[in-house]
């Protein structure tokens, strides 16, 4: 199947570009472009996209607020965030409204093909040690968390295993690295990757990570 994409930026050589180089590939379609997050979450619905590429700084609404939406308003649509800095001081506030991950502007064609397939897939673009350091950074400069009632219930009703796991993936680590780290095959990991998201109410591998980190369960360092 094709790959349905919207590009959301307020530069227009970052819009061109990014079509063209995911318009070369066989699996991607960028059906859309938006100039700031209002027009981003319109065409959203309008377009139905499978990934949006969304910049942080745009005017009218940013790229967080506009994430927020998007990810309350249609469960579908994942959004992959891009930054021009490993360390945007805004990422982390977008991973938290929902992000599935995100990219740095200057990344490779394959790289960005790559990232619109590991997001589309329902994966997160947890794997790149950038990543997890940004996480790891931010999870430092984020508030004291208060884990919602119902979320502190649902994080005692992990087990033993699956909070395991649930620390592995904040560390980065896929499905297939953990199954080798534990020993078990693959296919029980993803099992418990499911239960895990079901338990937590949580959308996807990146919000398991945020929440591992607002626990407590894994230390920034």
């Amino acid at each position: 199947m094709t790959i349905r994409v919207l590009i959301a930026d307020d530069q227009m050589m970052v819009r061109e570009g990014f079509s063209v180089l995911l318009n070369a590939m066989p699996d991607i379609e960028v059906v859309g472009e938006a100039v700031n997050g209002r027009e981003a979450v319109t065409k959203v619905r309008e377009l139905a996209p499978d990934v949006v590429l969304m910049d942080i700084r745009m005017p009218e609404l940013n790229g967080i607020e506009a994430t927020r939406e998007i990810v309350a308003a249609d469960g579908a649509a994942k959004v992959l965030v891009l930054t021009t800095f490993d360390l945007d001081e805004y990422v982390y506030q977008a991973l938290r409204a929902g992000a599935s991950g995100f990219l740095l502007k200057d990344a490779s064609a394959r790289q960005l093909a790559d990232g619109v397939r590991v997001v589309a897939s329902g994966e997160a673009l947890l794997a790149p040690s950038v990543t997890r350091r940004l996480i790891t950074e931010f999870s430092k400069l984020s508030e004291k968390p208060h884990l919602m009632p119902s979320a502190q219930a649902a994080y005692g009703d992990l087990t033993d295993r699956e909070t395991e796991v649930l620390v592995l993936i904040a560390q980065g680590l896929s499905n297939s690295e953990i199954a080798q780290r534990l020993v078990v095959a693959e296919s029980t990991i993803k099992t418990h990757v499911s239960r895990i998201l079901v338990k937590l109410g949580l959308r996807d591998r990146t919000q398991a990570a945020v929440f591992a980190y607002e626990a407590r369960l894994v230390t920034p360092g």
